[in-house]
């Protein structure tokens, strides 16, 4: 699998090919959400293990040529203490198996982001750069923040992400630190992508924090920072996270838009099934003889997490729908068929041309 890198913000030295269309295939997915019983679940003797509960993912994930997780949480300081809802703090090997699954980078502006303080978020940022993993939505130096962060595919096709969340769980951000996190505001984010662009950026996405917890519909915030963003020209993508259950994938001003992509790693209450669902969208970009980048395919598959004791294993897991349901049987085959019907009812219900499900196992 391809690895992104964080390149600077001055133009790229390589000339794109003139010789071949390059493309990217960007796959996003849902909120990881480190909820107590997913820790108890991955304890062993000297920590934690989390690897089970996402290695479903990596098949999938191999086809991305930049695959992109949502890192909700702050990660908490060696030995804890953790903690979950209202405020998390989650073991460092949660983002050990966000990289062994194989994503290549995070967003990581949330209300989640200051529940740890200062030193959360920025322990989260150096934990995921350990790792091997990018990171953009949090910064911990000025000079960062407002410096556009592409991260660059093997085909040298150059992505930037501009990560906003619409609040911060009522805690302050961290005084004198006033840009290390960025509240939702379109007129920065046009600002940003604009920065990007003069970077040589290829790809621009926005991405926004932003919902109403378990409404599958977006709510009214959701569509006007959709609105004003894509009016402005400068994003080929938006996709979104925060609601913990799937939205519609639309078109707005003529711009993919994922509105939310429901969970990807959780463990909520039980009387929410839809809280158990996600999807991987994989938004394919092709270049064009401009060279402008236009979406040449958006194909999503849905997900579903088993509950801590539901597997034989007693293990909580997601799993990627069509790849799992040929070897599945009995109540995990059920699971599985009713949570694709949820997210089809909602995704399938406003799909507009050009959306595919993907039905059939990886080959």
């Amino acid at each position: 699998m391809p690895t992104a890198s964080v390149t600077s913000s001055s133009p790229s030295d390589t000339p794109p090919s003139t010789t071949q269309a390059r493309t990217a295939t960007i796959s996003v997915s849902g909120d990881l959400l480190w909820n107590e019983p997913l820790w108890e679940a991955a304890r062993t003797d000297d920590g934690f293990d989390f690897r089970a509960q996402l290695d479903g993912l990596t098949p999938a994930l191999a086809n991305a040529d930049l695959a992109v997780c949502h890192q909700e949480v702050p990660v908490a300081r060696p030995g804890g203490p953790y903690s979950a809802y209202p405020t998390f703090r989650s073991p460092a090997e949660t983002v050990d198996a966000v990289a062994a699954a194989g994503f290549d980078l995070c967003t990581t502006a949330s209300n989640h982001t200051m529940d740890d303080g200062w030193d959360g978020l920025v322990r989260t940022r150096e934990t995921l750069e350990a790792a091997g993993l990018g990171a953009v939505g949090t910064y911990t130096t000025r000079s960062e923040a407002q410096s556009p962060h592409l991260f660059t595919t093997d085909q040298g096709v150059e992505v930037a992400i501009v990560s906003q969340t619409y609040g911060l769980n009522g805690i302050p951000k961290a005084p004198g630190r006033e840009w290390s996190v960025d509240l939702l505001d379109p007129d920065k984010a046009v600002a940003d992508a604009r920065r990007a662009r003069a970077a040589d950026a290829d790809i621009v996405i926005f991405h926004m924090h932003a919902g109403t917890e378990y409404q599958q519909e977006p709510d009214s915030n959701q569509r006007y920072m959709a609105a004003m963003v894509t009016a402005s020209g400068e994003f080929d993508l938006v996709m979104g996270q925060h609601p913990h259950v799937v939205q519609p994938i639309e078109k707005v001003n003529g711009v993919w838009t994922v509105f939310s992509t429901g969970n990807l790693m959780a463990a909520q209450r039980r009387d929410t099934p839809q809280t158990d669902d996600g999807m991987l969208v994989d938004v394919s970009f092709r270049e064009t003889p401009s060279g402008r980048f236009t979406v040449d395919r958006v194909q999503w598959a849905p997900t579903h997490i088993s509950r801590p004791g539901e597997d034989a294993d007693g293990i909580p897991r997601v799993r990627v729908i069509p790849d799992a349901l040929p070897e599945a049987s009995g109540p995990t085959r059920k699971a599985l068929q009713d949570s694709a019907a949820r997210t089809r009812s909602v995704v399938g219900a406003h799909a507009p041309d050009g959306l595919v499900e993907r039905t059939e196992p990886l080959e």
